[in-house]
């Protein structure tokens, strides 16, 4: 074996983005080898194990798991999926997996064991909070919601604070924190901040890991399937991180994760962790899906954004509706971040009140109501009874939910149209 790190030193390279690529070039190109025979485009894989010519091309595969073995910790498809992430991202590495839920797990183990504590934003997706608040203690892990300023983030931190968690954009409020503060703060204390950049659109309208962030997670589900069809998940980690001041990094002397693994050893355990140990695998065809939605995502997210932002102002106008959340409308008290930290669009979400959900929804005939996110066709929720109902009410309303708040996901459709079936559901 010529190359102890990589068992396929002869396999033909995707090509990486340069330096003057633009986003939907990165998101079209990366990934894919140039080569006779190859194909255009990412072709699915469907293996569960690769084979080894020589017992010592397997002993060194194991040793190092940076090849292929076992379809459990790596498959093709899957790979050149998290390459174009790591892209698009502007990250090091990317592990993907089964779900959302399954990355933020893995973002989270990733830098906490027993003992240790994250603090977070409260305004956050119903299963992060319920990750936070009822999982990570059965491990022995605590957590605190805060609000979503920095002087809220710096006062809810402790010695044993390991990891600072937020969202681009707010699920559902629309709030967006200040990265970097949250960043210095973080790494003032040793700890890392993680950031799920789902609403960002898969480093499309925000690149957490620019301003600061260490672990930058998606649910591949949305914006970057972009068809409702299927789901997947990811970690990102960047190349900024400082680990000599977090234990299970920088204990064990010679034989620690960052003297045997140095700077790649975040992303490595994000590996070992969510598909190793704990085989939240994201399957090839889901992969590869997830690959197509990506070329896209561009067109889509730029369209819906605007979208979201003339229906915003449009719902503003209307008297039977109550708060509308949104951070590109220039009242939004999110509006100054906002502008700072996205860039070509403020989301396709939007929040807003009505005096009667129930009978709203009733009455719409093109909006369908489903709980998901950045799919190709507009749809809304309840959040109160569905996304955030097994919240205590208390959580649910730090999170920016009440019982008249309605949660609309602004997908392809002409803007008119939209704007007819709401005012019809207005009545």
């Amino acid at each position: 074996m010529s190359d102890a790190r990589d068992p396929f030193p002869d396999r033909p390279t995707p090509d990486w983005p340069t330096p003057d690529w633009h986003y939907e070039t990165t998101a079209v190109q990366s990934a894919i080898p140039r080569g006779l025979g190859e194909t255009v485009g990412i072709p699915i894989h469907q293996a569960a194990a690769f084979q080894f010519a020589t017992l010592e091309e397997a002993q060194g595969e194991f040793a190092q798991g940076t090849g292929l073995s076992y379809a459990r910790l790596q498959n093709p498809t899957v790979r050149a999926l998290e390459e174009r992430i790591t892209a698009l991202e502007g990250g090091a590495a990317t592990v993907a997996l089964a779900s959302g839920q399954a990355a933020t797990l893995t973002a989270i183990l990733s830098v906490c064991r027993a003992g240790d504590h994250v603090v977070s934003t409260a305004s956050l997706f119903g299963g992060t909070a319920g990750l936070l608040n009822n999982v990570l203690p059965l491990m022995g892990i605590s957590a605190t919601l805060t609000a979503n300023t920095p002087e809220a983030i710096a006062a809810a931190m402790g010695p044993g604070t390991r990891l600072v968690w937020a969202e681009t954009i707010g699920n559902p409020a629309g709030d967006v924190p200040d990265l970097a503060a949250l960043a210095e703060i973080a790494h003032g204390q040793g700890a890392l901040l993680g950031v799920d950049n789902t609403w960002g659109g898969v480093g499309l309208l925000c690149r957490p890991l620019e301003h600061g962030a260490d672990l930058v997670t998606h649910s591949l589900t949305k914006w970057a399937g972009g068809h409702g069809s299927v789901m997947g998940g990811s970690v990102t980690v960047g190349t900024r991180h400082d680990l000599t001041r977090h234990p299970i990094y920088a204990e064990g002397g010679e034989a620690s994760l960052l003297n045997t693994r140095g700077q790649a050893a975040l992303g490595w355990r994000a590996r070992w962790l969510g598909a190793h140990q704990l085989g939240m695998t994201l399957s090839p065809h889901s992969a590869f899906l997830i690959a197509q939605g990506l070329e896209t995502l561009s067109l889509r997210l730029r369209h819906e954004s605007s979208t979201a932002l003339a229906l915003a102002g449009w719902l503003q106008e209307r008297p039977q509706v109550g708060r509308v959340s949104y951070p590109g409308l220039p009242g939004s008290p999110h509006h100054t971040l906002a502008r700072r930290y996205l860039r070509g669009g403020f989301g396709a979400v939007l929040t807003f009140e009505v005096p009667d959900p129930a009978a709203f929804l009733a009455r719409l005939r093109v909006i369908r109501i489903a709980p998901n996110l950045g799919d190709t066709r507009t749809l809304i929720v309840h959040p109160w009874t569905t996304t955030h109902s097994r919240l205590p009410e208390a959580a649910r309303t730090a999170a920016g939910v009440t019982p008249r708040t309605l949660r609309l996901s602004v997908g392809l459709e002409a803007l008119e149209d939209l704007q007819a079936d709401l005012a019809g559901a207005l009545g």
